[in-house]
């Protein structure tokens, strides 16, 4: 029997785990990448194009260990968080490496994805791609297909404000920020407090007369290093982290990690003490914003009342005049114009209707999957990789999804969960936490990793790493379709990894770090505990 073909759409941080993964189980498989080079967004582009792409400055927010594929760890001197140039460099020899190269088609791009003529039978698809150097269209008959391409696509703007049409000045959105360039000594509003118009408005605060953050709701501040220097996810992502976040009533859990962020700085006094909770939105990311706030070279203001012809007024009754350029950092719209010429998924208020975010609940068949269209709590890329693993898993055979109303009843549960929990807004729709949707993902596909204690005796170094270490995604390969021999070594090396970063001759680290780490975790469940008994007596 010939093999399956699969269309992977995209060669950036979703698409090459897909090309490495439909590899290992035997598919033939072709690549569709419409620029000039794989990477996708972290590829920087310095020329305005509808292609996503990264700032010049943009560096990752998460660790490289926590962001690493499951088989192929960082290097140990690289940084821990890696500039996009880095980045870059990783997903090349991710690529080479396992020689996906010969797999990918750079400037083609997929122009439509329609369900073949036999589709009901056999779920089939049909793909048309133009060769941008041939200018030829080609059709192709897929058995799969995996969209890779992210949701940081189509900018979103919102409705237009009181007398913005009389404004003189430049408006633009952060899709299209490359630099700081052009900016010097200018007034420039940035509406959004996500983690692009926070990196914008730091960046430009270094050149510009005068930068003012416009937030309607606030946001709460995290660092990407925690104590001791040491990366905040490779904490924030544990075993004992998560009990924590289990057993600790959430209202206590919510009080701590105020106080905690309160301690950097007083989110209230700076302006940007939201109204939502900590883990009712997702985090902004930004090691340098308190200090431009602080130095007054960003200066917070609320919602955007109207626009003026050289200013902006706000609901608070104050204004700021002779405002050169206004930059909207408002997220991005989830469409998807090339499955059957748009007609196939109506995407509204950017709620996907699809199982696990992977499989459209529209189709009969699990032959198509979008792979990395999420906002997790933790990197994307081992989380666009497992997903990856369960589309190919599913595809060829050897598991199979629960039944189609299972899958219906799972999206209207995860939706009414999402509601519960977060506020409500566009970026809400998608979010997943880290640790718990692997775990879900890798149990439809038997790969789940083995609880610590099982292995407290046999291997109890591992057996600790699994209760207190970053929980990387080489956990996810101890066991299930394709194991990787050197799992048990990359986790076990984490921690070398993490301090050679900063130190190239630190060896030996791992288990005293660790060690270290894990009195640090118990201390603070004591204190946890003794907030709870003072709560209840009270």
């Amino acid at each position: 029997m010939a093999p399956k073909r699969v269309c992977i759409v995209g060669a950036g941080a979703a698409g090459l785990p897909s090309i490495r993964h439909a590899l290992l189980y035997g598919f033939d498989v072709v690549c569709y990448e419409a620029q000039g080079d794989i990477g996708g967004l972290w590829r920087y582009k310095p020329e305005e194009t509808d292609a996503s792409s990264v700032m010049k400055s943009t560096v990752i927010n998460s660790s490289k260990e926590m962001t690493a594929y499951s088989d192929f760890p960082p290097p140990p001197t690289a940084a821990n968080f890696m500039h996009n140039t880095h980045m870059c460099e990783y997903l090349v020899s991710y690529s080479n490496h396992f020689g996906l190269d010969k797999h990918i088609k750079l400037n083609h791009k997929v122009l439509n994805i329609a369900r073949h003529e036999d589709y009901d039978k056999t779920g089939r698809w049909t793909v048309i791609v133009k060769d941008f150097k041939s200018d030829v269209e080609t059709t192709e008959v897929f058995d799969g297909v995996l969209l890779c391409t992210g949701h940081h696509t189509k900018p979103y703007w919102p409705e237009p404000w009181k007398r913005q049409n009389e404004f003189k000045g430049k408006i633009m959105h952060a899709h299209s920020y490359k630099d700081y360039r052009g900016n010097d000594d200018k007034v420039v509003a940035v509406v959004g407090i996500g983690n692009s118009g926070g990196d914008i408005a730091v960046e430009l605060s270094k050149v510009a007369k005068q930068v003012y953050l416009v937030t309607r709701s606030g946001t709460w501040v995290f660092n990407r290093v925690a104590d001791f220097g040491r990366p905040i996810d490779a904490f924030l992502n544990s075993r004992f982290y998560g009990g924590l976040m289990k057993g600790i009533p959430p209202a206590i859990m919510e009080k701590a990690m105020q106080d905690q962020l309160n301690k950097r700085f007083d989110h209230a006094l700076f302006g940007l003490k939201p109204k939502h909770g900590v883990f009712s939105a997702h985090p902004t990311i930004n090691d340098e914003l308190p200090n431009r706030i602080a130095s007054g070279t960003v200066r917070v203001k609320p919602q955007i009342e109207s626009f003026t012809d050289n200013g902006l007024r706000f609901v608070d009754g104050t204004a700021v005049e002779n405002v050169d350029t206004v930059i909207v950092s408002t997220g991005y719209s989830i469409e998807f114009p090339f499955l059957e010429n748009g007609n196939l998924m109506k995407v509204r208020d950017n709620e996907l209707d699809a199982y696990q975010f992977i499989y459209p609940s529209i189709l009969e068949h699990s032959t198509l999957g979008f792979i990395g269209l999420i906002q997790p709590y933790g990197s994307i890329m081992p989380i666009a990789e497992m997903q990856s693993r369960v589309f190919c898993d599913v595809l060829s055979g050897a598991s199979k999804l629960p039944s189609k109303a299972e899958r219906a009843e799972h999206i209207k549960a995860t939706r009414e969960h999402m509601k519960q929990r977060y506020s409500v807004s566009r970026r809400h729709t998608i979010q997943v936490d880290y640790l718990p949707y692997m775990d879900e993902l890798s149990a439809l596909i038997s790969c789940q990793p083995p609880a610590w204690h099982s292995f407290l005796l046999s291997d109890p170094k591992l057996a600790f790493a699994a209760a207190f270490a970053p929980y990387t995604s080489y956990f996810y390969r101890l066991r299930g379709p394709h194991a990787w021999s050197g799992a048990r070594e990359a986790i076990l090396g984490v921690e070398d990894r993490i301090v050679q970063a900063t130190d190239a001759n630190a060896q030996g680290s791992c288990f005293n770090a660790l060690k270290s780490q894990a009195v640090q975790e118990l201390v603070m469940y004591s204190v946890f505990l003794v907030l709870l008994i003072a709560a209840l007596i009270h």
